[in-house]
């Protein structure tokens, strides 16, 4: 599958992914002068951050629990595409959910351009990742299972699965 097929398969679902706006920083390069492999989580978290703060808190949403008590990443998958160089101009990741579990969800990205950078969106991906994330209660520091409201609230944000390449499961 192309970089432009992966993108625009998820731009048809009913809803498109979520797109934040992560900036680099001089300092995630690394000695080949591309963005460390590390690097690449910050800039998934970074985008996650941004994403949640729009889906749980932002628009008159009602349900902040999820945040407040506690969400943990429990597993990161991510498929390098393409070397990313340093650029004052940010990545833009798209992401939506891409598995809803009773304690747990999946995250699902796509690194690339923004529009007007590059080939623009679609145009180069450098990634594809997902994260697995679990419900946490910090107050009794044990997991927990994901509440009716909680769970109406990350199904508004359901797509594909990542469009993983090579996937070994």
């Amino acid at each position: 599958m192309t970089d432009r097929a992966d993108l625009a398969d998820h731009a048809d679902r009913a809803r498109p992914p979520y797109a934040a706006h992560v900036s680099l920083r001089w300092s995630d390069m690394d000695a080949y002068a591309h963005i460390n492999n590390v690097q690449f989580l910050r800039l998934l978290e970074d985008a996650r951050v941004i994403a949640f703060r729009d889906w749980f808190e932002a628009g008159g949403a009602t349900d902040r629990s999820l945040l407040e008590e506690g969400v943990l990443v429990s597993r990161h998958e991510i498929e390098y595409r393409r070397p990313l160089g340093f650029r004052h101009e940010p990545v833009e990741i798209h992401l939506w959910v891409s598995r809803v579990g009773g304690a747990g969800f999946d995250v699902a990205y796509i690194v690339t351009d923004p529009e007007g950078v590059g080939e623009g969106p679609g145009g180069t991906i450098y990634a594809v990742a997902e994260t697995e994330l679990a419900l946490y209660d910090f107050r009794t520091a044990m997991p927990r299972r994901m509440r009716p409201d909680e769970r109406a609230s990350v199904l508004e944000h359901v797509g594909d699965a990542a469009p993983f390449r090579r996937r070994k499961r």
